[in-house]
């Protein structure tokens, strides 16, 4: 799996919800600098586990479609003297 990469435009997003949380939620202020230090170390150490988490979630939903799509081909089928 390639290094989770943003563009400058989520980057400053992201740096801004997490100074904002700092500011909000625990009473601190944070620079830039630490702000995006801490987004690198996140998305460097847990970001994979939420990809991850997003990868199976997309398999499910695929699976599910799947699923779907045969039980609709199945109902396409003419009867036969054959057994599926």
């Amino acid at each position: 799996m390639p290094d989770i990469q943003f563009s400058s435009d989520e980057k400053e997003i992201l740096v801004r919800k997490i100074k904002l949380y700092f500011t909000e939620e625990l009473k601190q202020e944070i620079g830039r600098f630490d702000a995006e230090f801490l987004l690198d170390f996140f998305a460097g150490e847990i970001g994979g586990y939420f990809y991850n988490r997003g990868l199976y979630d997309a398999q499910a939903i695929l699976s599910g479609k799947l699923d779907e799509l045969g039980e609709a081909i199945y109902q396409l089928e003419r009867p036969t003297e054959f057994r599926r």
